[in-house]
């Protein structure tokens, strides 16, 4: 029987492979099609490839278009799966090995983009070294399979900006920047790209691995010690070691792809964002409070509601009539203003912007030519071609000339490029770009989707360096690819409140960091949603001490400003973040050690000592250099409660005289010598004549060292000498610690100022002693029996500290304006066999997480109080059911084997109650298991015992990973077999016409499908409904009253099942 296929053109299709499709309704086929689509050998791929690209090189886009579509008649010769050992060559600089699959795909590879400079990947140097690894690759359907395989043991690291855990093994990461609100755990693409694992070996040895291709990549480490990547053909892979360590991997990366930009001093301090504070005033007053409560600041940030109707380049000219006046009050009060610019340029005539673009050419243009449109906060929009020079330079210009309003950083959000309105939440996969042919030349937008951001970001920083050559520009970028550090900082994105983010948010950072983007954090609070007082005051306690440190939250919420959840909360962020600029001067010496050797400014605890396995999945402490950071992420769970997890060797506790069980514990490494400066309330009160404090932990040997790095704090002078770094050495010798500087570099002259060095000799005790930087400074050392005395007296006035601290209160409930919940609390989990499923009983009864453990893949679409797994008791879209308070009626644990379940009631009127129960069965557990029922529980005699009319309707949101790739499939009662794809639109199916009791979401990049099965005795309707990145798949139960011997019932499952 033929199989019916649905589309937007209501007609049959046949099923073709994606890039099929879109040749057939395109004229330019889709990237990389360049490479035949069947079965064939990467030796007539790349053979082909490179025939098209030498064509590219005489013709125009256009004409090169016209030359592919004429070619793609031609018929391709399937060959047999070819895979053998990748071949290698050494480049760039001892150690770094570049791995193809034959010497014609070598040839035929796109320029790097990840690299500073392309061709320092594609030029061989002579070196006797040979890899410590080889991959062997798989070259079958277009798709190129490379694998590693590492002894057992080793430990897997980076892969970006990815939520979960901090060791990969188990995980599976797809390379697809895309906007991904409230992200959870089992997430597999969020904002950015980087196709990049960091391998840490048994020995502590390292290895890291980068596939460099733009191009969607499936990043696969669910095998014990094994990476694969999967993507489309042919890319190389350069490896970087094996090296003495992690470090040693991370330096000689940062050799390829570049280091951070130099931050502004400025940028380090923290910075208070809103989406939004919606007038200059609103603006005044923020900052206005921050000076008057005493809490330190250095930033304000102006979501998109300062611009005019969201026109990029403009403002409001009611709500921030005078910019230039609101940026003068901000600086004299010591506060830096940033503003938002996104890609969409709204499609406007007589919009200047849009008008000088469309005099440029400057956008992205559709497969006829024609410039994309697409919807975003503005309405209809346009959208930049940064992969064109001529294009980022127009960009750059505008960005110059709105620098002049004062503005001292720019924000780059939506930039994956994010759309509205469209099931793949971006821009056509065929839409075009006239890319240089540096960088790749003309190719299709999958080709260039995963470096948009960064490109943006490029741009937007070369602009405002050309504003200012003094100044040191400063982006930040929801989106980007791998060596985009160079050019902006990056956020993890829209968090949420709640705890399991506070937690991600550490092992995230320290991705990024791993990764190549060491100026990182979240948003501090979480951006979706409520915090409560105690999530607030223990999130900005960690979070003062992440590299990046903002505090943002969305539309609709409380207010998430540190004062804004009591006096406790309040005092807590004040003492962190004084804690911060505090560390500032260690901070920003980080930094420059990161701007120059490619060192991460946080790094995981395992750093400390990478032989000891034991540390390798430690993810509530990190490394700032020798200082480890020790946080409960745990609601219930201050620091009072818990025992840090050291690594070995001598390791000090220190505060401030600020111990709280909300704040993290400090500790130094013995060895090391760190410098502090006074607690201002902005960088720009401090003077090169304050006071210098240098904290110092000697190791065994009675020796410690540390760096401090000064300079103007803004500006290049620092490129050209004018700088201090001053190496200090402290020495036990007899029964005396000599400090002294033992090395300088840089132009500048020591400044004249006091030196307080504070000797740490445990449980927090220290020595204090002062003297005059750079003499040296002696300090002797008191008796056993005195250090003893001292150290348990520290120990006691610390333990008193924690007592006496005034406790965030334990608040569960936030009522928020407009009915924002509250996201905070922990949702009941379930675990057994190949599920977890997290519920959130007090909204709705919701299913918020189904992840397949085997494969790693989150199935459910879902905010805390909305989307997931939803049941309402209508036919109308989110009727009673959906989102009352339900109540555990039973929850059975998983004991020796047997299921694990919970059941849930909530009373939707009427003497209604909606009831469900879900399990991960004993005899199945493949199998998640939802059986719900609509009961009478109180109907009144006076209706006869039967209910309102009602109808149980199942309405889960599932994502979306591959949009393009995705498609329902079933066999109707009748025997017709169907598949429904995301451009047909709604679609109901009832009667002969109703699945058979099954159907499935397939992903066919994954080469999985989510298998629903249910009971066609119950189901009477069934429903597809394509969102943006999202499908529903619906079951309706008949309409009708019940009664308590009639309840309206709907049983189903859920599988993953592997497809060929």
């Amino acid at each position: 029987m033929e199989t019916v296929l649905v589309g937007s053109s209501g007609q049959q299709r046949g099923l073709t492979p994606t890039i099929s499709k879109l040749r057939h309704h395109h004229k330019l086929p889709p990237p990389h099609s360049l490479f035949p689509t069947s079965t064939t050998t990467c030796k007539s791929a790349v053979t082909l490839a490179s025939r098209k690209r030498r064509l590219n090189k005489k013709l125009s886009c256009r004409g090169l278009m016209s030359k592919m579509a004429d070619h793609d008649q031609a018929k391709v010769v399937a060959a047999d799966v070819v895979s053998g050992d990748m071949i290698f060559q050494p480049i760039l600089e001892d150690g770094i090995f570049r791995f193809d699959c034959s010497a014609e795909a070598r040839a035929a590879s796109y320029p790097s983009l990840s690299f500073i400079r392309s061709k320092d990947r594609d030029t061989p140097i002579m070196s006797h070294s040979v890899p410590s690894y080889t991959p062997t690759y798989e070259c079958v359907s277009g798709k190129q399979i490379v694998k590693f395989e590492f002894p057992d043991g080793t430990t897997f690291y980076g892969t970006g900006e990815v939520s979960g855990q901090l060791e990969r093994t188990g995980k599976r990461v797809f390379t697809w920047n895309t906007d991904a609100w409230g992200y959870g755990p089992g997430t597999t693409s969020l904002y950015q790209s980087h196709p990049w694992v960091l391998a840490v070996l048994p020995n502590g040895e390292a290895l890291g691995v980068l596939a460099d291709t733009t191009l969607r990549c499936e990043i696969d480490l669910r095998k014990e010690s094994i990476i694969q990547f999967i993507a489309p053909s042919s890319y190389p892979v350069v490896t970087f070691g094996l090296f003495a360590s992690p470090t040693d991997v991370l330096k000689s990366l940062s050799h390829a792809i570049g280091t951070v930009f130099m931050p502004p001093k400025w940028s380090l301090g923290y910075q208070q964002c809103r989406w939004s504070y919606d007038s200059d005033e609103r603006v005044r007053e923020i900052a206005r409070t921050f000076r008057e409560k005493g809490i330190p600041c250095d930033v304000i940030w102006m979501d998109i509601d300062y611009m005019d109707g969201f026109r990029c380049f403009t403002f409001d000219q009611e709500r921030f009539r005078d910019p230039q006046s609101l940026v003068k009050d901000l600086h004299d009060d010591g506060f830096k203003a940033i503003w938002m610019l996104d890609p969409g340029i709204k499609k406007e005539e007589g919009y200047l912007i849009y008008d000088s673009g469309s005099e440029n050419d400057a956008w992205i243009k559709k497969a006829d030519g024609e410039p994309f449109v697409g919807e975003v906060w503005p309405g209809p929009c346009v959208f930049p071609d940064f992969t064109q020079s001529k294009v980022r330079a127009w960009w750059a210009l505008l960005v110059k000339d709105f620098t002049s309003n004062g503005v001292d950083g720019i924000w780059n959000d939506m930039n994956e490029p994010a759309v509205f309105k469209t099931v793949t939440k971006t821009m056509p996969e065929s839409n075009l770009h006239l890319g240089d042919e540096e960088i790749g030349g003309c190719q299709n937008h999958s080709h260039y989707h995963n470096v948009y951001g960064m490109l943006m970001a490029r741009s937007t920083y070369e602009g405002m360096k050309l504003a200012n050559e003094n100044k040191r520009p400063f982006v930040l970028t929801r989106a980007g690819f791998i060596g985009s550090q160079r050019y902006a900082a990056t956020w993890t994105g829209d968090n949420l409140s709640n705890w399991e983010h506070v937690h991600m948010s550490i092992s995230m950072v320290l991705q990024l960091g791993l990764s190549g983007q060491p100026l990182s954090g979240p948003d501090i609070g979480g951006f979706g949603g409520n915090a409560t007082p105690k999530l607030f005051g223990r999130w900005m306690g960690v979070g003062a001490m992440f590299p990046f440190c903002r505090g943002h939250s969305e539309k609709s919420t409380n207010d998430h400003e540190p004062w804004s959840f009591g006096e406790e909360c309040e005092e807590v962020c004040r003492l962190a973040l004084k804690r911060r600029y505090r560390l500032l001067p260690h901070i920003y010496t980080l930094f420059y050690l990161a701007h120059t050797t490619g060192i991460p400014v946080a790094t995981p605890t395992f750093f400390a000592d990478p032989k000891d396995p034991g540390l390798r999945t430690t993810e509530n402490s990190f490394l700032l250099g020798p200082l480890l950071v020790f946080s409960s992420t745990i609601a219930d769970q201050g620091m009072d409660r818990l025992h840090p997890v050291l690594p070995k060797g001598i390791w000090l506790r220190f505060d401030f005289d600020d111990s709280h069980p909300d704040l993290p514990t400090l500790y130094l490494q013995g060895g090391s010598i760190i410098p502090l400066a006074p607690p201002h309330q902005h960088v720009g009160e401090a003077n090169l004549s304050d006071d210098l404090t240098l904290l110092v932990a000697l190791d065994q040997n009675g020796h410690a060292e540390g760096l401090l790095f000064e300079d103007e704090g803004d500006g290049y002078e620092f490129t050209r000498g004018g700088y201090l770094l001053t190496r200090y050495v402290a020495e036990l010798q007899s029964s005396a610690v000599t400090v002294r500087v033992s090395q300088m570099e840089g132009s500048w002259k020591r400044p004249r100022r006091r030196l307080r060095v504070q000797l740490l000799l445990g449980g927090g005790a220290m020595l204090d002693s002062w003297g005059i930087d750079g003499d040296v400074l002696k300090i002797n050392m008191p008796t056993e029996v005195e250090v003893s005395t001292l150290v348990s007296t520290s120990e006691k006035q610390y333990r008193t500290r924690l007592e006496c601290a005034k406790h965030i209160p334990e608040i569960e409930e936030v009522s928020g304006p407009k009915g924002v919940v509250e996201l905070s609390k922990v949702p009941v989990e379930l675990k057994n066999g190949d599920w977890i499923a997290k519920v959130v009983p007090w909204i709705g009864g919701r299913i918020i997480s189904m992840e397949h453990l085997p494969s790693g893949t989150q199935w459910l679409h879902s905010r805390v109080e909305i989307d997931g797994y939803e049941e309402y008791s209508g036919t109308e879209y989110r009727s009673a059911g959906c989102s009352e308070e339900y109540s555990v009626i039973e929850r059975d644990l998983k004991h020796a084997e047997e299921e694990e379940s919970l059941i849930l009631e909530g009373n939707i009127g009427g003497g209604l109650v909606l009831r469900r129960q879900i399990s991960i069965l004993k005899d199945n557990p493949k199998i998640l298991q939802i059986d719900s029922g609509i009961i009478a529980r109180s109907v009144g005699a006076g209706s006869g015992g039967f209910s309102r009319l009602v109808c149980l309707r199942v309405h889960p949101t599932f994502t979306l990973l591959h949009p393009t790739e995705t498609f329902v499939s079933f066999t109707s009662i009748d025997g017709s077999k169907h598949e429904i794809w995301p451009e047909s639109g709604d679609q109901f199916y009832q009667e002969n016409l109703l699945p058979n009791g099954e159907w499935m979401l397939v992903d066919q990049c994954q080469g999985l499908a989510l298998v629903n099965r249910f009971n066609i005795n119950e189901v009477f309707k069934c429903y597809i409904h394509w969102g943006t990145g999202t499908v529903n798949l619906e079951l309706w139960s008949e309409d009708r009253p019940v009664s308590k011997q009639s309840p309206l019932t709907v049983s189903h499952g859920y599988e993953v099942r592997g497809i060929s």
